[in-house]
């Protein structure tokens, strides 16, 4: 008998807020991990909410959860970065970047001077650019810094997929890929159900599409952020990774000569094990999906080259 608990295994979770609090509480909730650190710049926040969820133990199982610094890197197997300014009503992602990218620089550099084995899956918006420059400052290979990309976006577009079709949306095969962002597009051309293709009128393609890319901003505008389904998303991506799944997931990742795109990183369905992104799938995509693909990595690279790096 298996159990979800991971043996001797520690990630650190960096920024507090929304996001990075559900993602411990998730984490220890499904014990996936025996050692869970979480680090704020507010050393104040990571305590209490380390000593919120610790109060909570005789309840669920073994995990040593406390609040730590940089120094506690060094034995991490994921370092997932989910901090940084988050994004405001009527903000897009980009928006966010210059925010970010500053600050980005010096939880690089931190978390490099204790760890150079581990991988780093990055949550900050706007998620992609982001990736591309933890990439760039940590000097670790591409297949070890990940960004949840699109696996959300593709979680909400099943989702909204499986209640059109009245059909569990863990069944429905359906993916958003390009950026976690305004930039993203749907593959309608391979949506299916147990390799059953997927028919929808215009306007329900429309509506889903819609649903689905303006999802995030819905709820922020409701409630300020969104934080359990991105936690979830971000659950699945450490269990892929540390017990060697090889699960396909849509998360970001270097793209090189991928049907004509080079350094960006995008949300593509990858496979995901021990080492990270062991792979890169090669999609069929139909023309206009390619060009929409296309179109999303050169918005995102004028982005990136306004950034020093």
């Amino acid at each position: 008998m298996t159990t979800s608990k991971m043996s001797s295994s520690r990630v650190v979770i960096i920024g507090t807020g929304a996001v990075g609090a559900t993602t411990a509480y998730t984490l220890l909730l499904r014990e996936r991990v025996s050692e869970l650190v979480l680090i704020d710049a507010n050393h104040e926040r990571a305590l209490g909410e380390a000593l919120d969820m610790n109060h909570g133990l005789p309840f669920t199982g073994g995990v040593k959860l406390w609040a730590g610094d940089y120094s506690d890197c060094a034995d991490a197997d994921i370092v997932i970065i989910a901090a940084g300014a988050s994004q405001r009503p009527g903000e897009t992602r980009i928006d966010l970047l210059k925010r970010n990218a500053g600050i980005f620089d010096s939880i690089i550099q931190n978390i490099v001077k204790y760890n150079d084995h581990g991988i780093i899956l990055v949550a900050t918006n706007p998620v992609d650019i982001l990736t591309y420059v933890s990439w760039k400052k940590s000097g670790f290979p591409t297949n070890r810094v990940i960004g949840s990309g699109t696996l959300l976006d593709s979680a909400r577009f099943r989702y909204l997929i499986g209640q059109n079709k009245g059909i569990n949306p863990r069944s429905i095969h359906a993916h958003i890929v390009g950026e976690h962002g305004d930039s993203e597009l749907p593959l309608w051309s391979l949506a299916n159900v147990a390799g059953v293709g997927l028919e929808f009128e215009e306007q329900e393609r429309s509506d889903i599409f819609s649903r689905t890319k303006n999802a995030a901003y819905e709820i922020i505008n409701a409630k300020g952020s969104t934080s359990y389904a991105i936690a979830l998303a971000l659950d699945r991506i450490v269990v892929s990774i540390l017990q060697d799944e090889g699960s396909v997931l849509n998360v970001s990742t270097l793209l090189t000569d991928y049907k004509g795109i080079s350094d960006v990183y995008l949300g593509i369905p990858s496979v995901v094990d021990r080492s990270g992104v062991r792979e890169i799938l090669d999609l069929n995509l139909n023309d206009q999906e390619l060009e929409q693909l296309r179109a999303s990595a050169n918005k995102l690279k004028s982005e990136i080259e306004k950034l020093e790096l």
